[in-house]
């Protein structure tokens, strides 16, 4: 008798586990994000779920603006939470589709509300929360290149032909050549914006490649002596080889914040605020700050970051740097549509 019920309820105990295994993970919430490619340490997001045993993080990387805003905005996407730039903030915000944020929910948004207070798009962050800022610049590698580096122009030079890797997207590219050639880089002028398209075209037998997450790599190689960039993947090449550097040119460039921000349609709200205020952590953006080589504008950092990232040229954004420098506003899609038609000529155009 005894036996029988030691087994019936070693029985039970083996039915039992399986069955509060599979609910617990049923009832886990599943929180889909969108980021771009290689700006999450890994381990943060095991991290998270860790800590937070209700949630799981469904994570997928895109490479450009307008192709997060395709995924994302496509219907049956899943999509809670994405980190779009703040012209596509601004974009998504004028077409309703962000959920207004519970600051509540992000006790840790304290470190980053100064700088979230300059941003023009949304300075109450009532629909985004900076994580990242950065600039679009020229990383060289000083062995290759014997001369100053102080405009676009060095990208045009015949001397770096087959040397030289331009970005592969509409609004940076073009930007380089709105820049050099003195005009607004939101313009709409279909004159300055085709002139801007021929300049591009006519650089394009010296360029090696448009690249994107590769540009760093490749300058890592040393096999390239000029690219564009942005500063902090420059700033994470430059910490693997010190014979780069990293400026922003004379004529201005870009600068730019990217944001987490929620989808009106998510049913996961509360979710996608935890894990924005886990990442909002100081040590947590310290972490991700070194992994990801941009730089945050989180106030409370400097006591978790590795020392040798603020002596690195391009992880530091000076004052005087983004004095020269302009946001990216949204455009609208009519202009948008003669920016994508320029680009069209110029990835098309023979070589």
């Amino acid at each position: 008798m005894k036996i029988t019920k030691i087994v019936a309820f070693v029985m039970a105990i083996l039915f039992l586990v399986p069955l509060t295994t599979s609910c617990g993970k049923e009832d886990r919430t599943t929180l889909y994000v969108l980021n771009w490619g290689e700006y999450l340490d890994p381990e943060l997001i095991k991290e998270f779920e860790e800590q937070n045993p209700d949630i799981k993080i469904n994570y997928t990387t895109t490479t450009s603006n307008e192709e997060m805003y395709t995924i994302c905005t496509t219907e049956g996407s899943k999509i809670d939470l994405l980190v779009p730039s703040d012209y596509m903030v601004e974009r998504l915000i004028s077409e309703d589709k962000l959920a207004e944020i519970n600051l509540d929910n992000i006790p840790n948004f304290k470190y980053v509300s100064d700088f979230s207070a300059t941003r023009a798009f949304d300075p109450e962050s009532k629909y985004s929360i900076p994580n990242f800022i950065g600039t679009v610049g020229i990383i060289y590698n000083k062995k290759l290149v014997d001369e100053p580096v102080t405009s676009w122009d060095i990208l045009w030079d015949e001397k770096y032909s087959g040397k030289i890797m331009m970005y592969d997207s509409i609004r940076d590219s073009i930007m380089v050549a709105l820049c050099k050639l003195g005009y607004d880089i939101n313009t709409t002028d279909p004159d300055e914006l085709a002139e801007a398209g021929q300049l591009l075209i006519q650089q394009k037998p010296l360029v090696l490649a448009y690249g994107t997450d590769n540009i760093q790599y490749d300058m890592i190689g040393g096999s390239v002596a000029l690219a564009v960039d942005y500063s902090g993947s420059a700033a994470a090449a430059i910490n693997q080889n010190s014979d780069l550097a990293y400026v922003v040119p004379d004529e201005g460039s870009n600068v730019w914040v990217d944001n987490y921000v929620i989808l009106k349609n998510s049913e996961h709200k509360e979710a996608a605020e935890r894990f924005i205020n886990f990442l909002c952590d100081p040590e947590i953006s310290a972490r991700n700050s070194e992994y990801v080589g941009y730089t945050t504008p989180n106030s409370a950092i400097d006591q978790y970051l590795d020392p040798a990232m603020l002596e690195n040229s391009a992880y530091v954004i000076e004052a005087e740097t983004l004095n020269r420098c302009t946001y990216f506003k949204d455009i609208g899609t009519d202009a948008l549509s003669l920016w994508n038609d320029v680009w069209m000529e110029v990835k098309t155009a023979a070589k």
